[in-house]
């Protein structure tokens, strides 16, 4: 897939980051993630799924801010990972006005609500403090258009898998994104929930 198709200003923002192209397995990922199918990305390390996701999300959200509700959530294992991730996106939405919110447990949950509410477009959460945020009303999620998991095989810990299930219940629809190196049990009893129609995309398929 040619970065021509994609969103201008995404595209500039590539251009920026010295990506002139994307590699063979994100050429297969990216039309099926911009298409709006629930997907399993299935890849090792160094793949380019992540960055794959990024320019899913970006494009799917116009590269600009609207109104007040975050319409992408990408779930990650930790307070680390998310401020990783959190500055992965930095480097591809800096001529946008896209709002990014890094939720993790380690940080005072009332100040949460209070960064929150004023308006963010993707915010990059862990399971626990998303799950607990929703449930306390402190993030609305009723506009979602994308929710993602990254970095997947950490679900089998710390009721994180169960998380997802309730917070599944709680959107409506939306797309679905999991992002892994490997195909584990837990990811896969998502098929059974709100992967029933997921596309998996391996890399060596």
């Amino acid at each position: 897939m040619s970065f021509k198709k994609l969103h201008p200003l995404l595209k500039e923002s590539l251009n920026h980051a010295g990506f002139e192209t994307s590699n063979a397995f994100q050429k297969k990922v990216l039309p099926i993630l911009k298409g709006g199918a629930d997907t399993y990305v299935i890849a090792p390390k160094g793949s380019g799924k992540t960055t794959a996701l990024i320019i899913a999300t970006i494009h799917k959200l116009k590269a600009a801010a609207f109104e007040d509700s975050p319409r992408a959530i990408i779930v990650v294992k930790d307070k680390t990972d998310a401020l990783a991730l959190k500055e992965k996106f930095e480097r591809f939405t800096k001529n946008t006005d896209l709002r990014l919110y890094a939720l993790y447990d380690e940080y005072e949950i009332e100040k949460q609500k209070t960064e929150i509410y004023p308006g963010q477009d993707i915010v990059i959460a862990t399971p626990a403090r998303l799950s607990k945020l929703y449930f306390l009303n402190g993030i609305h999620l009723g506009e979602i258009q994308l929710f993602a998991i990254e970095d997947a095989d950490y679900l089998g810990r710390n009721n994180a898998y169960n998380h997802m299930l309730r917070l599944s219940e709680s959107l409506t629809k939306c797309q679905y994104v999991i992002v892994a190196d490997e195909m584990n049990s837990k990811i896969k009893n998502y098929q059974n929930a709100f992967m029933s129609n997921a596309r998996i995309l391996y890399r060596n398929n």
